[in-house]
């Protein structure tokens, strides 16, 4: 494994662009305004070069950033790869405008990222909503079932697209084959939102990525399981359904002028050390999860996710059976210098990636286990996360009420309104509450219970939840007139 950046810098373009930068030491007349210099605000300005006059000229000349796609467009399997310097968010609503017109459908699951949901605001697509199998032992999403896709593409022939999360925040993998052959049988493309599964497909004990099972988009982020800088993220397509030029124009018309070179360097980088040592870097870490695993599982009470339908890269640990509660266990680790992606009552969701070693994984362990039974009481009964338990109603489209006039009301009177606000526990940042949708007493109860269990509500304009944002019902009747 290579342990200077100079070792991957003959196969990563843009890379090299930026070693050259730095060592050839400008004296630039460009922007940034810090103009490399570290004595006017420290060392928070290191490494930050720019695409333009910067990794390139100022007019492109070199062409790195588009050797840069082409080379993992080859990785991936892809006929087009863009990259984002604004995360899979910015990824996701570039996909939404290319893949329709406003007033078109879309089939959506409700296991998807806010981004997706704004990203259907900015297009004005509606979505068809499917729900995700939920296994009662856990109370977490499984995949979509192909059947419930097939069938609402049945009663709504008229669909443009059908768009799923997969694997899911907690690390379970459906059946994106199943979901293509359906997609594609009715002639649209299958959309897949992989955030979290950059690493799949480069090693045989991880699942094959969803272009390698059919889709026709995936947006992914390198920077959650690859080392890339935060905001790192790629949009990855095949262009027999997809419209090559509107999901270039979609990615130009959402991205930043000034797109951080540091951060597109980096995702070539990522790229290249996928390609040349990717499945000899993630072995030795897939066993080690795999131990992690077991040695987990082994404490009474405790479950873990495992299985051929679970990413092996993804640690997540339910605790009703333990009677710990979550929040307290996150406090330690935290305390140990070990935070962790996701921690509620019932629940802690780990990130391990080819960054890890054995070491991390049995400190993540042993201050896990040594923590739960601390904190060890009664069981309690097994409570999925609220955006799996809550059915929408939907009212409006969405970017009709994201944009109507609206009124702040207390949360109690909202209910039976239209809700003007994405209103998600985070993470994961998936929505219980939605523009569009009609304000219910399950989702409310569901979201308050969430606050109650020390998971953070997020976007909403009120995160306490005593007041709702919701569609003036001026709006609402002459929408619905």
């Amino acid at each position: 494994m290579p342990t200077d950046p100079r070792g991957l810098r003959d196969d990563a373009p843009l890379l090299d662009a930026w070693l050259r930068f730095h060592e050839q030491a400008p004296t630039p007349f460009t922007i940034p305004g810090h103009k490399q210099r570290h004595d006017l605000v420290g060392d928070v300005v290191a490494g930050d070069v720019p695409l333009y006059a910067g990794l390139d000229t100022m007019k492109l000349a070199a062409g790195v950033l588009v050797e840069a796609e082409a080379r993992a467009a080859r990785l991936w399997g892809a006929d087009l790869c863009r990259f984002s310097t604004g995360g899979a968010t910015h990824a996701n609503q570039a996909v939404a405008l290319a893949l329709g017109r406003e007033g078109d459908r879309v089939v959506v699951s409700r296991t998807l990222h806010r981004s997706l949901l704004l990203g259907l605001v900015l297009a004005g697509l509606e979505p068809v909503w499917v729900r995700p199998d939920v296994d009662p032992a856990t109370g977490l999403p499984l995949g979509v079932p192909p059947a419930e896709v097939a069938r609402v593409l049945a009663e709504h022939p008229e669909a443009v697209a059908v768009l799923v999360g997969d694997p899911s925040y907690v690390g379970t993998v459906g059946d994106v084959a199943g979901l293509a052959d359906v997609a594609h049988r009715h002639g649209v493309p299958l959309v897949v939102d992989a955030a979290w599964a950059a690493h799949f497909g480069f090693h045989p004990d991880l699942p094959r990525h969803a272009l390698q099972l059919g889709a026709d988009v995936v947006v992914t982020s390198a920077h959650k399981t690859l080392p890339a800088w935060s905001q790192a993220a790629l949009v990855l397509a095949r262009t027999e359904r997809v419209d090559a030029a509107r999901l270039d124009a979609g990615v130009e018309a959402t991205a930043t002028t000034s797109p951080a070179g540091a951060v597109l360097a980096s995702i070539d980088a990522a790229r290249a050390l996928l390609e040349r040592d990717g499945e000899r870097l993630l072995g030795p870490v897939v066993e080690a999860t795999r131990v992690a695993r077991r040695r987990l599982a082994e404490v009474e009470g405790l479950a873990v996710l495992h299985g051929p339908n679970v990413d092996p890269l993804k640690l997540t640990v339910l605790l009703h059976g333990t009677g710990a509660d979550g929040i307290a266990v996150e406090r330690d680790l935290l305390a140990a210098g070990l935070p962790v992606e996701a921690a509620e009552r019932d629940l802690v969701v780990a990130v391990v990636s080819l960054a890890d070693t054995t070491q991390s994984l049995d400190a993540l362990t042993t201050v896990l286990v040594a923590s739960v039974e601390r904190y060890r009481g009664e069981p309690r009964a097994v409570v999925g996360p609220a955006a799996y338990a809550v059915t929408p109603e939907p009212v409006l489209p969405p970017r009709t009420a994201y944009f109507a006039a609206h009124e702040t009301v207390p949360s109690d009177e909202a209910v039976g309104h239209v809700c003007a606000e994405l209103v998600a526990p985070y993470p994961p940042g998936i929505p219980v509450l939605a523009p569009g949708e009609r304000v219910t007493a399950a989702a409310l109860a569901e979201l308050r219970e969430a606050r109650a269990s020390g998971v953070r509500i997020a976007y909403a304009a009120d995160p306490t939840l005593a007041t709702l944002r919701v569609v003036s019902p001026s709006t609402s009747a002459a929408a619905g007139s």
